[in-house]
């Protein structure tokens, strides 16, 4: 089980989160708040899906032209469903990241009709592109699509329980081993992973 406590959900843009993070400062040490002292704001992990995996690359060392988002409080992060620039190559949009990455993807994570036309292939690029770290992850998911990271698929009853399974275990791992230095966790990602995946699930790492 993780160590994370609480669980704090948060929803925000770009231009949010320096107002997410001083709100946070505020409640953790708040007297009487259900949040005192239970947040390390010197190692703060960072997450979001397709738009949000955007953002979540943004403030954790993507480089997109002249534009540098970094936030340095973000120690580690996971884009699901994560793009590549139009603008730049990937390898100079990535190749830079300093921080621990774990990207999760689908052999079917294309984009909805309504947004740009992002292929499953497309999404490996990010992956492909970040330097051999030693800390650096990427999960597909077999016959996972843009939606298998949401509720949506319980709802069209299309949903695969392992996906979940996979997404819990392997993220909860990664946050524990590059937030809390669990060297246990640590070892969990590089050699039992096979643990919660599937034969056609694919863990990459470098």
């Amino acid at each position: 089980m993780s160590k994370i406590l609480p669980n704090v959900k948060i929803h925000c843009k770009l231009s949010d989160l320096k107002t997410v993070l001083d709100g946070l400062a505020v409640e953790n040490t708040r007297e009487g708040g259900s949040l005192k002292h239970k947040i390390n704001l010197l190692a703060v992990g960072m997450s979001g899906h397709s738009f949000g995996a955007k953002t979540t690359q943004s403030v954790s060392g993507e480089q997109v032209l002249l534009s540098d988002s970094r936030i340095p409080v973000i120690k580690a992060a996971i884009p699901m469903s994560p793009s590549p620039s139009l603008l730049v190559s990937p390898k100079k949009s990535f190749g830079s990241v300093e921080i621990p990455w774990l990207c999760m993807t689908g052999t079917k994570d294309g984009s909805p009709a309504f947004l740009s036309q992002t292929t499953p292939e497309d999404r490996r690029k990010v992956f492909d592109a970040l330097p051999a770290t030693g800390s650096m992850f990427e999960l597909v998911l077999w016959e996972a699509d843009h939606l298998a990271f949401t509720d949506s698929d319980r709802r069209r009853n299309k949903t695969n329980p392992s996906h979940h399974r996979s997404i819990l275990a392997t993220s909860t791992a990664f946050w524990d081993a590059f937030l809390h230095n669990d060297p246990a966790a640590a070892d969990w990602l590089k050699t039992r992973t096979k643990e919660v995946l599937e034969a056609k699930d694919a863990w990459m790492m470098k």
